[in-house]
Order: C-alpha cells, then structure tokens, then sequence
C-alpha cells in the first residue's frame, strides 16, 4: 500500500514536471540578457531594465483579466515585503484604469509596469502568470509559467 502511494506519487511529480518544462521551454533562456525596457508605472514613474540592475529582482508578467495572476500577486507581495526586489507587469489591458483596479483591490505596493505588445513579444509571453528571475547583472537566472505558492516562489528566486 505505502510502496504504490509512493509510486503514484513520484510519477505525478515526473508529469508536473515534465508539463512544467514543455509550457516553459518557449521562455527566455537561462543566463541570456533579459532584453531591454522603458515603460510608464503605474505611479506615472518611469522604469528601465537598467534601473534594475544591482540587484536581483522578479519580473512578473500579468494581466488585470487573469484569475489565477490574482491568487498568485499576494504572493509575490509577501515576498516584497521579505526584502525581494519585486516588478509586476501589465499586459493584455483595455486601459491603465483596469490595471490600477487590478492593482488597488489586491492593495499591491510593488512598482507596476504598463507594458505593451513589443515587451510581450520580447520577453516571450505566452500566458499569465509568468516570471523571470533576473540576476544584479539583468540575466535571466530563473523563468517560470503559471501560479506558484509562496513557498514555491520563494525556492525558485533563491
């Protein structure tokens, strides 16, 4: 009994993780520049990948319309307030409106960026939630598609 439930087990890990690595091989690669941005933030800010650089930081792609980037962000808000460098951004909006709804009903503080069609396709987006994890140096060390638990975050940016 105890050796099947292992066995079954270990066999629903191997398909997460086979599932996982098929919907993200068509991510940036590791260890390649993350390419170049220059976007308005929510706040009427404006941010750059080189503002980034120095430190690590995440790169969360969303959209207002997407359920499971909802569940997901107080994730990544929880990690923010750990001392992470954290920057979500917006795709696939109506209006900078619905974004900043978004944003206000989940009471992020994290910078929001308002991205645009050329950041989807440079970055290589192919559904929401996605992120990459960037080194200080702006290289994606890390990419991953889809919700993630706290923890789950958590070991994939260290």
């Amino acid at each position: 009994m105890l050796r099947s439930l292992l066995l079954h087990l270990i066999a629903v890990v191997l398909v997460v993780q086979v599932v996982s690595w098929f919907r993200e091989r068509a991510l940036l690669a590791a260890d390649t520049q993350a390419p170049m941005f220059y976007h308005r933030t929510l706040e009427h800010d404006w941010l750059s990948r080189d503002d980034l650089l120095g430190k690590p930081t995440v790169l969360y792609f969303f959209s207002p319309w997407c359920s499971i980037c909802k569940y997901s962000m107080p994730n990544l808000e929880a990690l923010q307030r750990d001392g992470w460098n954290i920057v979500a951004v917006a795709l696939s909006y109506q209006s900078p409106d619905e974004v900043q709804d978004f944003v206000a009903d989940l009471n992020l503080s994290m910078p929001v960026l308002l991205g645009n069609e050329q950041m989807l396709q440079d970055y290589q987006i192919r559904g929401f939630p996605t992120y990459y994890v960037l080194d200080a140096q702006g290289r994606v060390q890390r990419k991953s598609l889809g919700w993630s638990s706290r923890l789950g975050l958590e070991l994939r940016v260290r």
